[in-house]
């Protein structure tokens, strides 16, 4: 694979963390416009070079940062426009609701033993008063007097803990125009309720919703499991992918007549990992809920398993601790011995890992993978047919603080695939810089990258929006 450089072009800056970067054409107008969401509700974009609002939400959204020191997963993560959008004007949000708060359901510092069975068998009980906050998935629609208003919300879904609720968790299918929600386990640490396996739980799941199925229901019970929803939103939904920790989005590459599908799931304490899959054999949730009331397993039988939480990436989940008899070394304990080995012939190796910890020339110890884009330009013709990611941190010792650009390629051989880091003239100075989010316009020649000033949401404007060129 060979060394790429690139230059970072900044296209606005002075905007709070920028947690969704993508374009699309305005109802009436003939170029794409590029279109940024702000984690704490602004939706702002760019035509031709002047920034203007969108939509701004920061009332519908809950209070950010407050209990947790500023940092905070929660808020708005998922924007993605109807693929008529021009014609219709429609577009979805997923963000957490102002008000939901709820007592935490678990300590957010937990860690499994694997020699005490009720670490490693807890159950998420009293479910409607044990939780951190209410998500939605909300239909809104661009009026002819261009003023956005919500028309539905399509899911209401309660979380255990704040954090892994996804990250540019909407986009719609090009194969089958439906809107994909990528959803992350429900947080804390080692998912402790194993919500992501159990294939009932909404939580640790890739879902598609037929938004064009009207259900007349405009906003369903708040549910935390596919067979408390009412009837007519479990016939919109079918439930792709299981196993995802905290899941980065979905990007389509079209190759001839099919799409591959690239989807990063954030690690735990080793490792990063990006999962690709051509074909996917799609389990409608009315089939879940048959079966269940039948008693029987639904046929997972090519259902798509990225392994969470038996698997991180490509090891089983470990954890790590300190070594008594030498304190410069840590312990390393299988956390789900069984799970680890019921789920490794039944789960899809990650395309690319990359690991916390890795003294190679010319790679890193990464973070957490902040986004994943496919990338069809040749603006930067070494990039071609390339899958671009970022990660938020580079691990080092001196500061200042600065994310990662780098690229991989799928192998004729299908084997595992390694990656490179891309270098980039731009200079932060003193200042951190973290990769938040990584997009994209319509037909991927474009890319665009969110920094961020900060780890935390609450220290306001310190976004910047940049877009990678030659």
């Amino acid at each position: 694979m060979k060394k790429i450089k690139v230059r970072l072009r900044p296209i606005v800056s002075g905007i709070n963390m920028p947690t969704v970067v993508k374009t699309t054409i305005l109802p009436g107008d003939s170029i794409e416009s590029l279109f940024i969401a702000t984690q704490v509700g602004e939706i702002y974009y760019i035509r031709n070079g002047v920034l203007g609002t969108f939509l701004d939400i920061r009332q519908r959204i809950l209070k950010l940062g407050g209990s947790s020191g500023g940092y905070d997963e929660r808020g708005l993560i998922g924007l993605a426009f109807h693929p008529q959008f021009y014609f219709n004007g429609l577009f979805y949000l997923h963000y957490s609701v102002a008000g939901s708060q709820g007592p935490v359901a678990f300590s957010e510092s937990f860690k499994p033993n694997s020699c005490d069975t009720q670490t490693i068998n807890l159950k998420w009980t009293n479910r409607e008063i044990q939780y951190d906050h209410i998500d939605t998935v909300e239909e809104w629609i661009l009026q002819s007097n261009g003023q956005p208003q919500k028309r539905r919300a399509l899911l209401n879904i309660r979380r255990p803990f704040l954090n892994h609720n996804g990250v540019n968790s909407l986009s719609f299918s090009p194969e089958t125009g439906k809107l994909v929600f990528t959803i992350g386990d429900g947080g804390s640490a080692y998912d402790p309720f194993n919500l992501s396996q159990d294939i009932m739980e909404i939580a640790g799941k890739i879902i598609e919703i037929d938004v064009g199925i009207h259900t007349l229901i405009d906003n369903p019970t708040v549910v935390t499991r596919f067979n408390e929803l009412p009837g007519p939103i479990q016939e919109m939904l079918t439930v792709i992918v299981k196993g995802g920790r905290n899941l980065t989005g979905i990007s389509f590459q079209r190759v001839n007549n099919t799409f591959i599908k690239y989807v990063g799931n954030v690690g735990q304490d080793l490792v990063e990992s990006i999962f690709s899959f051509v074909h996917y054999k799609p389990i409608p949730v009315t089939q879940l809920i048959q079966a269940s009331i039948m008693g029987s397993e639904p046929d997972q039988e090519g259902f798509i398993n990225f392994g969470w939480r038996g698997w991180e990436g490509n090891l089983p989940t470990s954890v790590p601790r300190g070594c008594p008899a030498n304190a410069t070394l840590n312990e390393i304990n299988i956390a789900y011995f069984d799970e680890a080995v019921k789920t490794s012939v039944l789960r899809l190796l990650p395309l690319i890992s990359y690991y916390h910890e890795d003294p190679r020339p010319g790679k890193f110890g990464g973070t957490a993978l902040t986004g994943v884009q496919a990338y069809s330009g040749n603006k930067i013709p070494d990039l071609m047919g390339s899958v671009v990611f970022i990660d938020l941190a580079r691990k080092q010792a001196a500061p200042p603080v600065g994310g990662v650009l780098a690229y991989t390629k799928i192998r004729a051989d299908c084997k595992q695939s390694d990656y490179n880091i891309i270098e980039t003239d731009y200079n932060f100075g003193s200042q951190g810089a973290y990769y938040v989010s990584l997009g994209t316009n319509l037909n991927q020649t474009q890319l665009f990258l969110g920094v961020y000033g900060s780890m935390k949401v609450a220290d306001p404007n310190r976004g910047t929006v940049f877009e990678i060129v030659p």
